[in-house]
């Protein structure tokens, strides 16, 4: 952004803005037409050349007007996050805040239905991806037998949350054998984040197995399981997304879906989006081919337990980022404070 000065800047947002809002190319009459700017229109086109030569706009064919590139993009978007001014619709507020607070109070399903929100506000594909449990803080954990070889297994955080499964052992187990495992494990790792838990977990299990006895090893591989990162993720909106000629084919639109419910992409993406600030991305070839027309605008959320996911939409760079970054970041901050009063 600072090889441009403050002529190239007016005329490329110009250009950009224009494009989002008439989804045609832009031509310097146009541009004299639409926005404040006082210059001539021979002017504006040598500026406009500059700026395609710079690689921020491109010219679909000739004697067109020029349309942005992804490098353009970028610098709208950069100046936006720049300012930080983003303004959303009292009215539209209120409706989303509404909305949000008539849902079940179950994580899970709030999350998803935030989803669901978020895709119907802005009619492009939202998606979400649940609290990452490995910043929580582990308190205890419980084992209780069940039937024969089969115990049910309470995970406790500090703050109180609770997660549960019931597993099969290799063999059969006293009620107070298991009480004495989970004592064992609970003073070797209680106060630790569940990061931390998992990277001692493996740090044992490599030790001496005589270390431990039989059923503490056992529960070990079973903590160790348990603890695996969430890297599901909920989506919605693809009868949106369909109804918008110029978003995407619908074969891209699978490819898309397809991507997201796969745990590998899903990390891989998780490790460009993670932070604390609400983030765009601009064309995302690099994480999947068939996105390279696609942009992400992302949000991060948490709750009292300082557990946090992102919620988000996927659309085209064409989006109209001055409305639609506003309404994600107050979904997220929403999402936080019901989260939070759960």
């Amino acid at each position: 952004m600072s090889e441009l000065d403050k002529r190239h800047k007016e005329i490329l947002w110009a250009i950009i803005q224009g494009h989002i809002d008439l989804n045609i190319p832009i031509g310097s009459i146009l541009i004299t037409q639409r926005f404040p700017i006082d210059l001539s229109p021979a002017t504006i086109r040598n500026i406009m050349a500059k700026l395609e030569e710079a690689g921020y706009i491109t010219q679909p064919h000739r004697s067109a007007g020029r349309i942005p590139s992804e490098k353009g993009y970028r610098f709208y978007v950069d100046s936006l996050l720049e300012k930080r001014t983003f303004t959303i619709n009292p009215a539209l507020s209120d409706k989303l805040s509404c909305r949000l607070r008539t849902i079940t109070k179950d994580n899970r399903t709030l999350i998803r239905e935030a989803a669901l929100t978020l895709s119907s506000f802005s009619r492009y594909l939202a998606i979400a991806t649940p609290p990452n449990m490995e910043n929580i803080t582990f308190q205890r954990i419980k084992f209780i037998k069940y039937e024969n070889k089969k115990i049910l297994t309470v995970l406790i955080s500090e703050g109180g949350m609770v997660k549960n499964k019931i597993v099969e052992l290799d063999k059969v187990y006293s009620q107070k054998e298991l009480d004495m495992a989970a004592d064992n494990l609970n003073n070797t790792f209680s106060g630790l984040s569940i990061k931390k838990v998992k990277e001692k977990l493996a740090y044992q299990l490599h030790k001496e197995r005589t270390y431990y006895d039989e059923l503490i090893n056992d529960l070990m591989i079973l903590c160790a399981d348990i603890m695996v990162p969430q890297t599901d993720s909920f989506s919605d909106g693809l009868t949106g997304t369909s109804n918008l000629p110029d978003f995407a084919s619908m074969k891209q639109i699978k490819e898309v879906l397809k991507a997201i419910e796969d745990k590998e992409f899903m990390l891989k993406l998780l490790a460009h989006i993670s932070g604390a600030k609400t983030r765009v991305l601009v064309g995302m070839e690099d994480i999947l081919p068939a996105m390279k027309e696609f942009s992400m605008v992302i949000s991060p959320y948490n709750d009292r337990n300082i557990i946090s996911g992102v919620i988000g939409i996927i659309g085209p760079t064409r989006m109209n980022y001055k409305k639609l970054i506003p309404v994600v970041y107050h979904t997220a901050k929403e999402l936080t404070q019901i989260l939070s009063e759960i």
